[in-house]
């Protein structure tokens, strides 16, 4: 078989990975939001450097968790899971040097702490950033109410 033979083979078949990582990907996404809405949510996962660690990624409530999944992976597990009583909203702000090119246009930069003393620093939308914070606020039913929020 002559070289071009094999050549033509192999663009072929990185072809085929491609299209079917692709169709994966838009059938993993369907899936995601068929049980409840999606939003666009960044999340910082390094910050050692300034405007860096940034990963694009969904975000989905799912009753007491808010679930992060990154954009370009297959997995349909969420890469990272936050309870809505381990969640304090500190604040936002808009994006600042290199966080400018990394996220998308419209988004702002929260910030927020755990019960456990980790910074979370999210990126999303104004309206997604509303839902958020009454996603925070909202008690489910059977809640006891005389409890103190954690703030």
């Amino acid at each position: 078989m002559p070289w071009w033979a094999w050549l033509l083979d192999a663009v072929a078949v990185v072809l085929l990975l491609c299209v079917c990582y692709a169709v994966t990907l838009v059938v993993r996404r369907r899936l995601l939001a068929r049980h409840g809405g999606t939003f666009e949510l960044s999340h910082r996962v390094r910050s050692s450097k300034a405007g860096r660690g940034w990963v694009l990624g969904v975000g989905r409530y799912h009753g007491d968790r808010l679930e992060w999944f990154r954009v370009f992976s297959p997995n349909p597990r969420p890469t990272k899971v936050w309870g809505r009583k381990e969640l304090i909203y500190q604040g936002r702000r808009e994006r600042v040097g290199g966080e400018q090119i990394s996220l998308y246009a419209d988004h702002l930069v929260i910030v927020c702490h755990t019960t456990a003393g980790e910074t979370v620093e999210l990126a999303l939308t104004r309206s997604s950033l509303l839902g958020l914070q009454a996603w925070l606020e909202a008690r489910p039913p059977g809640t006891n109410w005389t409890e103190a929020p954690l703030r």
